[in-house]
């Protein structure tokens, strides 16, 4: 079942993540994008969510919001909180702001989403423009 994107018509990715996914996603041969604006690291806002922002969110139905970091798959470990950018959650949350809720499809083929309730580090607010 190919993602989908019901969120914000806006999404902001840094020129770094989108060189590096757009080679992750010929690897990976990932057949469905999202367009978005791309913006060099230095200008992206300080509540998008890049590569490596580590945010909290709330899924519907949950007591509480939980942290997650969006990573690259050889990083991943979703019982950790690191969610690849390749999975159907982790490529519904890349690009969006604080207050968004991302909507996605589980592999199972449910329907899922979570609003992002804070955003605890973001990599480019603190300088760090090469992760």
């Amino acid at each position: 079942m190919p993602f989908f994107f019901a969120t914000p018509s806006s999404r902001t990715l840094t020129e770094l993540d989108h060189a590096r996914l757009s080679h992750l996603i010929d690897v990976h041969r990932v057949s469905h994008w999202q367009r978005a604006d791309v913006v060099p690291s230095r200008q992206v806002a300080p509540d998008v969510v890049t590569l490596y922002s580590l945010i909290e969110v709330q899924r519907p139905g949950q007591p509480g919001p939980h942290k997650l970091a969006l990573c690259y798959p050889d990083d991943a470990e979703p019982e950790q909180g690191f969610v690849s950018v390749l999975s159907p959650m982790g490529m519904a949350l890349l690009g969006l702001r604080l207050g968004d809720t991302a909507r996605w499809r589980e592999p199972s083929g449910e329907a899922a989403q979570a609003t992002i309730v804070a955003m605890l580090f973001q990599p480019e607010s603190s300088g760090d423009y090469s992760t």
